[in-house]
């Protein structure tokens, strides 16, 4: 099968988030004009390079992070994990301006050094991001899209001490989560090592 702007009739649905898979939840704090803590996830998220370490998010639409990551100059990611699973999901409903998804999903604030911005208490692992860049996307035509970019450079980092073993960050330890297609999430609980020829 292959198929370009028409989807066959034997798919349901988009398959493209499905395929690549899986994506890390970058779990985006901001503040809003007011000083309100804002916080949702966003499975278009990774890292774009280290040293310095940078990472983005991309937002169907312009939403509140987006907003306050542009205006404020700064946001956090905490680490989504199995264990904050619940919280996280409560902190993606769309909720009116002004009101604060740490509350709302019950979340202690973390206490940022660098920034403004509180980051998951919680969370094993989260970086305070400084906003390099913001941008609308567009289409291969050049015509803008609904869709916008937001690439940050972590200026601190906060790991839980539990989660450090033999000098490493204990990702296992820490199960985090991960975004499929469809409503599908999955775990990261087992791990391999593959060493490179020139290792």
């Amino acid at each position: 099968m292959n198929y370009g702007a028409t989807r066959p009739d034997c798919l349901d649905y988009n398959p493209f988030k499905a395929i690549v898979t899986p994506r890390p939840i970058g779990w985006i704090g901001t503040l809003d004009g007011s000083g309100c803590a804002n916080l949702a996830p966003y499975s278009f998220f990774n890292g774009l390079g280290a040293y310095p370490d940078q990472v983005y998010f991309a937002s169907d639409g312009a939403k509140h992070s987006f907003i306050n990551a542009r205006d404020r100059g700064e946001f956090t990611f905490s680490l989504a994990t199995e264990d904050l699973a619940q919280a996280m999901n409560v902190s993606s409903e769309s909720l009116p301006y002004g009101t604060s998804e740490f509350d709302a999903a019950g979340l202690e604030k973390g206490d940022p050094v660098e920034i403004s911005t509180p980051f998951v208490a919680k969370s094993p692992a989260a970086f305070e991001c400084v906003t390099i860049q913001t941008l609308q996307l567009e289409d291969r035509t050049g015509k803008l899209i609904d869709r916008y970019m937001v690439i940050g450079e972590v200026v601190r980092t906060h790991i839980r001490d539990e989660f450090i073993r033999n000098g490493r960050f204990d990702t296992l330890k820490a199960r985090p989560i991960a975004r499929m297609g469809y409503r599908d999430y999955t775990t990261v609980n087992e791990a391999w090592e593959l060493m490179r020829p020139d290792d």
